[in-house]
């Protein structure tokens, strides 16, 4: 999913600063499915005699995604841009359309290529071994999204993970939800149901910085979401036992589409939704004042760039820390170009440019 995850950090909901408080001390620390510590991936970077060293290589990278979507075609675009600055040459790019038998297959296709380095999210961990066995024996450097394949050791099977600030994105969130609420009043909460460390981080993030910093608010329905698809039934049941309810945060942007259109369909204007990762629906209906008052997101593209580079200073020996994060930013109806342009690097779609 990238699971996917957006600040008007110069506006930063002025009013909502109002009513923060310090953040809490037990808000903790992003941290890898296995424990480790954040690294900023900017600080991953190559001196220019490396960089000479890898265009002298010759070396040649493949992307194996697990879908096709904005997040992995930002992505996709920084590590091109990257690799194409170190003088490596793309050799293949794949979509598994979230099927890992699919995705088993894409990676022996792209190995007859013999790629130096592989960059990739797995449809599955549980599974994935299976899948990256093949390149990883060929000695392929391997660098992830999120999660490496389970059994596979860091700096052994693979050289790095690249993810985003989960706690920082989090708190985003809550402070947005803060001040679109103006400080006081009822917030739903729906969470991903699921042992996933991405979201699970995000979620709670969200929920500690609401109870710590938005002292008049409080959080009167919680409804775990394993299936996206029953997003609009959850919203339906949540609003008709809470009316008067002012904001709704949903886990990531495709069931906060759901939920929405369950606020539209009840005539519900006031309800406030924030969420996670860009979405045009979610985009526009902010644009037009609408019931979306932010959507965080990561910085997609620096994805790219920081996997090419973790990726190319493995093929000079040189290790890198295990959990690379990227930066974010809260999305509002006034910074939407902005956030797309740091997000996913392109201009927004056109039906929100226009005025």
């Amino acid at each position: 999913m990238s699971n996917q995850a957006i600040t008007l950090t110069a506006i930063c909901f002025a009013a909502g600063l109002a009513f923060a408080t310090p953040l809490h001390a037990e808000l903790k620390a992003t941290k890898g499915p296995n424990g480790e510590d954040g690294t900023p991936a900017s600080s991953v970077t190559l001196t220019p005699e490396q960089a000479a060293k890898i265009k002298a290589g010759h070396y040649t990278a493949a992307l194996v995604w697990h879908e096709s979507s904005d997040y992995s075609k930002a992505a996709s675009q920084g590590a091109i841009d990257e690799f194409t600055k170190l003088g490596i040459e793309v050799v293949g790019q794949t979509d598994a359309a979230f099927d890992a038998a699919k995705q088993k297959s894409d990676v022996e296709t792209v190995m007859a290529k013999k790629p130096s380095i592989i960059y990739s999210q797995a449809v599955d961990p549980d599974t994935a071994a299976e899948v990256y066995n093949i390149a990883r024996d060929a000695g392929t450097k391997l660098v992830f999204v999120d999660q490496p394949p389970k059994g596979y050791v860091y700096g052994v099977d693979y050289v790095t993970l690249v993810s985003d600030d989960l706690s920082k994105m989090g708190k985003r969130a809550g402070d947005a939800m803060c001040a679109a609420i103006g400080g006081n009043g009822k917030i739903a909460y729906v969470y991903h149901d699921a042992n996933f460390f991405v979201t699970n981080q995000r979620d709670g993030a969200f929920k500690q910085t609401i109870i710590d910093n938005c002292k008049g608010a409080a959080i009167v329905a919680e409804q775990g979401l394993a299936d996206p698809t029953r997003a609009e039934d959850i919203a339906n049941a949540i609003v008709a036992k809470n009316p008067d309810v002012e904001g709704i945060y949903v886990t990531w942007a495709s069931p906060a589409e759901s939920v929405l259109a369950a606020l539209r369909n009840a005539g519900n204007s006031k309800t406030k939704i924030v969420t996670m990762d860009l979405s045009e629906p979610l985009a526009l209906d902010m644009k037009n004042g609408g019931n979306v008052a932010a959507i965080v997101a990561d910085e997609a593209y620096g994805n790219g760039v920081a996997a090419a580079r973790a990726g190319a200073l493995a093929l000079l020996g040189q290790k890198v820390p295990p959990f690379l994060t990227v930066d974010n930013l809260t999305v509002t109806k006034d910074n939407i170009p902005e956030g797309y342009r740091r997000s996913l690097h392109k201009e927004p779609p056109a039906s929100l440019i226009a005025n």
